[in-house]
């Protein structure tokens, strides 16, 4: 095994900086579907914040803007699956806010705690999910259909429960601060928030320690990997990435609860999706339904899943959104089922489905709230910040196409 190993370029550890930057460059134009959206959020980055003179990047308005992109992320988590087996949930965004409503109202007239009304939420979530899976796996009804049906429903259910006094304040601390809150400092080093610190070390000891463990597994069943300078070079920046979020934000208060949130729906759907039977039989019923089904998948149970996770989510959604406004209104949700669309095709979702990741879902998110931060930095209008919105996601997919295309 070793000496194959030894022969494979692609493992060869002792490359030279020339070759090491030409196989780096062909890394890159092999896999420019996952890496472009990286690279364009770098860019991003750096365009707005020479242009804001070092605001775009400060610690307060990076703060903001994962806490802005947290609701929005989790539903592009859902999405990212509900496009990858080939189907569309245009109610998420009002499913959202209706649930973020039926939240207020259990917490302000009900009397009921948040550690009771949050579960509650998430169930309901789920059956309402479930439910639109039924409509779209058993009845057959098209999902674009059967999803703009109850999005009408639940806009008109959410206009419904807050018709009294539009809007339902919360004061509810425990469950505002998920929206508001950061995790404990328990201690403060040169300024810094230690439990944050420690955290971001964690992460990056987990993230080196994973990537390890897939190169060793790789290795043991002779797959083909990257050399061992390119494995350095990317362990190496990811990691600074890593170190230099933890210290931004430990600058400012820490991690926020909602970046917290967001971060655990992350992992355990990636673990879901990359380490076991459900997340393989759900990329093979987007890659094919027909063949999933004659290899012995139940299409239909999976379409159920998924639906329900992303009804799962959108309760989510509106938890975060209701506690981050410390209240439910009537314009709740309001387009936050194309913003999650936007950022699951920005993230590299393909829209012929059965390819996306859903770590890349919420690239496409932090990109696309990006572009409003930076622009609302630059005192930008909105007409034109939507334009150049709908440019990027025209991009996005145009890019997905023409992909596709050279590799048929």
């Amino acid at each position: 095994m070793s000496a194959n190993h030894g022969t494979n370029p692609a493992v060869n550890n002792s490359a030279a900086p020339g070759s090491l930057f030409q196989e780096a460059k062909s890394l890159v134009k092999v896999n420019i579907r996952e890496y472009g959206m990286y690279i364009a959020l770098f860019v991003i980055m750096v365009v707005f914040s020479v242009m804001t003179d070092g605001l775009f990047i400060s610690s307060r308005n990076l703060s903001n803007l994962l806490d802005a992109t947290g609701y929005i992320a989790v539903l592009a988590v859902g999405m990212t699956l509900v496009i990858v087996i080939r189907h569309i949930d245009l109610s998420v965004g009002f499913a959202a806010g209706f649930m973020g409503a039926i939240a207020a109202i259990l917490l302000t007239q009900a009397g009921v705690p948040f550690y009771i009304t949050i579960p509650i939420i998430l169930v309901l979530g789920i059956v309402i999910g479930m439910f639109n899976g039924v409509l779209v796996a058993s009845v057959g009804i098209p999902s674009f259909v059967s999803s703009l049906a109850a999005m009408l429903i639940f806009r008109g259910a959410l206009l419904r429960v807050t018709e009294k006094t539009g809007t339902i304040i919360v004061k509810d601390d425990h469950f505002n601060a998920i929206g508001n809150g950061y995790i404990p400092a328990i201690s403060s080093v040169g300024g810094l928030s230690l439990l944050s610190l420690i955290l971001g070390v964690v992460a990056i000891l987990f993230y080196i320690y994973s990537e390890l463990s897939n190169r060793r597994n790789k290795l043991k069943y002779n797959f083909e990997v990257v050399s061992g300078g390119i494995f350095t070079i990317k362990l190496v920046f990811v990691s600074a990435i890593i170190a230099y979020l933890t210290w931004i934000l430990a600058g400012y208060h820490g991690f926020s609860w909602t970046v917290i949130i967001t971060l655990i729906v992350v992992f355990a759907y990636h673990f879901l999706t990359t380490k076991t039977v459900l997340g393989r039989h759900i990329y093979a019923v987007g890659s094919n339904p027909e063949a999933a089904h004659l290899s012995g998948i139940n299409v239909k149970k999976i379409t159920y899943i998924v639906f329900g996770s992303m009804g799962m989510l959108s309760a989510l959604s509106g938890i975060l959104f209701t506690s981050r406004l410390q209240s439910a209104t009537t314009t709740a949700g309001t387009l936050f089922e194309l913003d999650a669309i936007a950022a699951a095709y920005v993230g590299g979702v393909s829209a012929a489905g059965g390819v996306g990741k859903v770590t890349g879902s919420i690239i496409g998110a932090v990109v696309m709230a990006s572009l409003s931060s930076g622009m609302n930095l630059l005192g930008v209008g909105i007409s034109y910040q939507y334009m150049i919105r709908g440019g990027v996601l025209a991009i996005a997919v145009i890019f997905d196409v023409l992909t596709r295309k050279k590799r048929g």
